[in-house]
């Protein structure tokens, strides 16, 4: 029996179609996720913008920041239950090569990001890998649980820093990852300074319990090395994705400090080797999540390490999708923006 449902399809020029489409049962080795919630990635903004249209074309549902419930499984699939709340970690290693080999499969060479590369969930309900599916406690709620694919970027963001309890810590960007970061820093015991440059996300990040300096008002290295007695941070995140983010990040690092990449840039940066070599300053570059983070995640959000009600700044239906991208475009008081996808939700 043929089941309809609605699915937001992107159709380039900063549009979308939401229409009514059959599901497909799932297949061999899939599971059948009906989807609750689902997060406005600032990938899929990208992808929005047009940036990415020769990767993922005009007939893509986008959307990977999701949570769900298990609806059917595949041929072959065991250990998942109808009803069971999941959310999705939307990597596919592709076929096995050197990286995989190595056992670094979130960093294939054949990686392929569903929800970019292959249909994601901005629809009711959406087919995926089996091995994609991590279980959520049943008291943690699905629309919290959208957040856990970004909170697992700042998992493995914090873990690859080697962050210890003690350690001063400055965010560079106070957007939705850079929040992340700085909440699972925090929970990790590190002192957490965020420094942002947009008046709304500094009063979210205040609300939120951090320090925060802006740069545009006050000098960022002058500030940090009151704090630190003029050592410096021992870790700093880069998540701004700016030219003086990246000449902000060695200034305030402390002599041996770690620096984590955490941003795309969109164009080379400009780093100034000179103060690695100077100050035996580490740079470490960090991409997605690695399963272990995604376990972390639910652990974080689930105890309350994240504020996730405070880091939801706003929740529209998935026929309002289109209105969602836009505001979310052009509102500078946004943090994370939710398409509630299922009806019931």
């Amino acid at each position: 029996m043929s089941v309809e449902i609605t699915a937001a399809f992107y159709r380039g020029n900063k549009t979308f179609e939401v229409k009514q489409i059959e599901a497909s049962p799932p297949g061999p080795g899939e599971v059948q996720i009906k989807v609750a919630y689902c997060g406005i990635c600032g990938t899929d903004l990208h992808a929005y913008h047009g940036n990415m249209d020769g990767r993922v074309g005009f007939a893509r549902i986008l959307g990977h920041e999701m949570s769900g419930t298990v609806a059917a499984v595949g041929e072959g699939v065991e250990g998942w239950a109808n009803g069971q709340p999941v959310v999705v970690r939307p990597l596919d290693p592709g076929a096995p090569n050197p990286a995989t080999e190595r056992g670094h499969h979130h960093i294939s060479h054949n990686l392929k990001f569903i929800g970019l590369d292959s249909d994601g969930a901005f629809q009711e309900l959406w087919n995926v890998p089996a091995f994609t599916l991590h279980a959520l406690p049943e008291t943690l709620r699905l629309d919290h649980a959208a957040l856990i694919e970004p909170v697992a970027v700042a998992c493995h963001d914090v873990r690859l820093s080697g962050l210890e309890p003690g350690e001063d810590v400055v965010v560079i960007g106070g957007g939705p990852i850079g929040i992340l970061v700085a909440m699972v820093a925090r929970d990790a015991g590190g002192k957490v300074v965020i420094s942002e440059v947009n008046p709304h996300r500094l009063g979210i990040a205040q609300k939120l319990g951090f320090d925060t300096v802006n740069p545009l008002e006050q000098d960022l290295k002058a500030e940090i090395d009151a704090r630190t007695g003029n050592k410096g941070a021992d870790v700093v995140f880069e998540v701004s994705g700016t030219q003086p983010g990246v000449d902000a990040m060695t200034q305030v690092a402390a002599t041996r400090g770690r620096i984590v990449m955490v941003a795309i840039h969109a164009t080379k940066p400009a780093i100034d080797l000179f103060q690695f070599f100077w100050r035996e300053l580490q740079l470490i570059g960090a991409r997605v999540y690695e399963p272990e983070d995604y376990e972390k995640a639910i652990q974080v959000v689930a105890s309350g390490g994240v504020d996730a009600a405070t880091v939801i700044t706003d929740v529209s239906p998935l026929s309002d999708i289109q209105s969602a991208f836009e505001a979310l475009d052009s509102s500078p008081t946004a943090m994370k923006s939710l398409i509630k996808v299922g009806a019931d939700a």
